[in-house]
């Protein structure tokens, strides 16, 4: 009997250990590509009028993963597909991307995520100094919302606050 109830525990355990991996996807490439990576957005975002976002972070990090889904759901999604061309730079465990990252003003050593906003050009327009995000698991998904819609383009015949335009 107690082995029968160990066993189940243990089968318990395993399936909800692959379920949250499951939930959890690899969001940040290979470091390499981050260069090039910009480089195409940059490319896309003059094409279509858009911002570019770099999001700073890495798959070790269940803070970027959070901003990640709060990014993608349901009332954020539409904002940022509009708007943005997201570009997932991986720093790495702080190793990778330094040099990107000093660029464009990311102070790494405030953690991550941290975003930076670009123009449609690729020209600085800002960059978090102050870790914003680095505790997003603790934040509301609202901030991230708020955030989209500060620094999205300013389209014709649009307001800076409407979030559907």
């Amino acid at each position: 009997m107690k082995v029968a109830r160990l066993l189940a525990i243990a089968v318990g355990v395993a399936l909800a250990t692959c379920s949250a991996h499951a939930v959890l996807r690899d969001i940040y490439p290979d470091p390499a590509q981050a260069k090039g990576d910009i480089a195409k957005a940059v490319k896309e975002a003059a094409a279509t009028h858009k911002r570019i976002l770099l999001d700073f972070g890495g798959d070790w990090c269940g803070d970027c993963h959070v901003l990640d889904i709060y990014l993608h759901n349901a009332q954020n999604r539409p904002i940022l597909d509009a708007n943005f061309v997201l570009v997932e730079v991986n720093v790495g465990y702080y190793d990778a991307n330094l040099d990107i990252a000093r660029q464009y003003g990311i102070p790494l050593e405030k953690g991550v995520p941290a975003l930076a906003v670009l123009t449609e050009k690729g020209k600085l327009l800002y960059s978090q100094k102050n870790g914003q995000f680095e505790k997003m698991g603790r934040l509301d998904p609202g901030m991230v919302t708020q955030f989209l819609v500060q620094w999205k383009p300013v389209k014709p015949g649009c307001s800076a606050v409407m979030v559907t335009c």
